[in-house]
């Protein structure tokens, strides 16, 4: 990483900015396992709105990261799976989650202390 890291251009800030979005590592995570319809998504993510789960399967298609998959079948059917570079952020994705494992409750009691 250069000193650039944080220019809107940079590699790095477009990793960053993929992660930021919640949704994004969410459905990445739960993709992980192999296609999925939009409605296996929002049974296992729970709490995920139908349109909200739309607009992140879409960013993250055009991202490259995720492929849709429509089947010309009575009725229509869609999928969602992980493009091989969607696949790559299975490992940060998953440090994230063992950090946050291991260092959650830290970051909430912080939270507590600043909220009062």
């Amino acid at each position: 990483m250069t000193t650039d890291a944080f220019l809107a251009d940079c590699r790095a800030r477009l990793a960053f900015d993929l992660l930021s979005n919640t949704w994004n590592a969410v459905l990445i995570w739960v993709l992980r396992e192999g296609p999925k319809r939009p409605g296996e998504l929002r049974e296992l993510i729970g709490g995920i709105s139908p349109k909200v789960l739309t607009e992140t399967l879409r960013r993250l298609e055009f991202n490259g990261l995720v492929t849709r998959n429509a089947y010309g079948e009575m009725p229509p059917r869609v999928e969602y799976e992980l493009t091989a570079v969607g696949k790559t952020l299975l490992g940060p994705i998953d440090a994230l989650g063992a950090w946050a494992f291991e260092h959650g409750d830290e970051v909430m009691a912080a939270r507590e202390r600043m909220s009062g």
